[in-house]
């Protein structure tokens, strides 16, 4: 459940009609702001918040490009853009070796594993997935924006596995961990 608030804005962006791109800008800048705020006030760290305040810096610029004009160029590739971003968000968390995931992470493993190198390691693996299916995902988006179909069928459906993928890789190599740990 964490991941699907994580991503929220992102979800609402996507889910609005093209055609209003600036709103739906708008209203994803409204939900990281939401989900961020929201966050922090349950306890969450900033270590914790690595894509939501890259979402709310990210929608506030697309909606400002939108608002200001909204036949942009820009729209066109706004779902590769989207995934870029993203894939920028996560390299950079693994550049600055704080593994968005961590942060995740953290709010649903005790404490006393949170510097064990396992745990640090296993995100870093669940980081570079979500990177690269981020990553995947922009460059499938960007080749069907520039064939005039940023937002076909088919961009939903990119776009759909570049999220639900990695999802489902990191609840499975979650599991092989705890079944390897278990076993230990």
């Amino acid at each position: 459940m964490s991941y699907v608030r994580t991503f929220l804005p992102w979800i609402v962006f996507a889910v609005i009609p093209s055609a209003q791109w600036q709103w739906g800008a708008l209203a994803a800048l409204v939900a990281a702001v939401v989900v961020a705020v929201q966050q922090r006030r349950e306890g969450a760290g900033f270590d914790a918040l690595i894509i939501e305040i890259g979402s709310a810096v990210f929608f506030a610029a697309l909606a400002a490009i939108a608002f200001a004009d909204p036949q942009s160029a820009v729209h066109g590739y706004s779902a590769a853009l989207s995934s870029a971003t993203l894939a920028l968000i996560a390299a950079v968390s693994l550049l600055i070796r704080k593994p968005f995931t961590l942060g995740i992470a953290k709010r649903t493993t005790p404490r006393e594993v949170w510097g064990l190198r396992p745990f640090v390691q296993a995100n870093t693996v669940i980081t570079s997935g979500w990177t690269a299916a981020f990553a995947l995902t922009a460059g499938a988006l960007a080749l069907l924006a520039h064939a005039g179909q940023g937002h076909s069928t088919a961009a939903t459906l990119v776009q759909v596995a570049g999220f639900a993928l990695p999802m489902l890789f990191t609840s499975r190599y979650v599991a092989s961990l705890q079944t390897k740990a278990g076993a230990r």
